[in-house]
């Protein structure tokens, strides 16, 4: 088995922004251009990642190691997506060191429980072949199971173990939060939601912010549907952008970590350059006129 890496501190400097051209024709790897923010716990991550949600384990490969030579630093993946190798392997691919990489995944509904998501993080680092991870959360509450809050005291025990070096939830509603602040000992650092100009959470955003809570957007182009709108578009014409690009500068400016995915290297790419424009508050109102509650994924009080 591939020696896994040492343990190191995420890198805690605010990287720089450049224009993220990748590392074409052998060049030098582009330096980090995410802004990072603090979590509750003092670690911290940047602002804007690579989700791989239904990529596949061998694209994951050269699209994590695309991605980090386009200065991305920050990957999330799954149990679910079944692609953990692929990113381990596109780590290791592209030269850059562990510790100053920050990455995610989630224990699956069917891992629910103390002792089997203590199983299933082990199975996680396996694949990736890391001996730990920045972030590892819950996918999904599954209300229905009943077992959220011992999956979470599993979570307080890898993260007391320096195995995970933050926890957090994902699809958590305020009141599956309550339950955790009233039966464990440790706060999530970050809720990732279902996030997009439809579906802003502003209620679940709040509650998150009150408690030092961050949001994390998935889903944050609606499944792309969300794009094909005439403000979004008016909106990018203004700036020399594209409707995505606008969406994703939305994201940052109003504090969210976003993870916009693509199986395209060059969208991944273009996906970054978002710092050098800035929306201005004509903008930000149009935008917000855009909400109407549509999911494009499932209630977490239904999942």
């Amino acid at each position: 088995m591939t020696a896994m890496w040492a343990s190191g501190c995420p890198g805690r400097d605010n990287p720089v922004e450049p224009t993220v051209p990748g590392r074409q024709n052998g060049g030098m790897t582009s330096p980090a251009f995410s802004p990072t923010l603090q979590m509750r716990d003092g670690h911290t991550i940047p602002q804007l990642g690579l989700g791989v949600y239904k990529v596949e384990d061998d694209l994951a490969t050269s699209l994590v190691d695309g991605a980090i030579d386009a200065g991305y630093r920050h990957i999330d993946t799954a149990s679910l997506y079944a692609n953990e190798r692929g990113v381990g392997n596109g780590v290791r691919s592209s030269g850059v060191p562990r510790e100053e990489l920050f990455i995610t995944t989630k224990v699956w509904d069917d891992d629910h429980g103390y002792d089997e998501t203590l199983r299933a993080f082990d199975t996680s680092l396996e694949l990736l072949q890391m001996d730990y991870v920045d972030l590892y959360l819950i996918h999904w509450p599954v209300p229905k199971q009943d077992k959220f809050v011992d999956t979470w005291r599993a979570l307080e025990a890898l993260q007391t173990d320096g195995r995970a070096r933050s926890i957090g939830v994902s699809n958590f509603k305020p009141h599956h939060i309550e339950r955790l602040r009233k039966e464990s000992d440790v706060l999530p650092v970050l809720n990732q939601v279902e996030l997009h100009p439809w579906l802003p959470q502003v209620e679940t955003r709040q509650y998150n912010d009150s408690l030092g809570i961050l949001t994390e957007a998935w889903s944050p182009l609606a499944r792309g549907r969300v794009l094909d709108n005439d403000i979004l578009q008016g909106i990018a014409d203004k700036h020399l952008k594209t409707p995505a690009q606008v969406v994703l500068r939305w994201h940052i400016q109003t504090g969210t970590v976003v993870i916009p995915k693509s199986n395209s290297l060059d969208r991944i790419r273009e996906n970054a350059q978002v710092f050098d424009f800035v929306l201005d508050v004509a903008d930000l109102a149009a935008i917000a006129s855009l909400e109407t509650g549509e999911r494009t994924g499932m209630d977490p009080d239904l999942h």
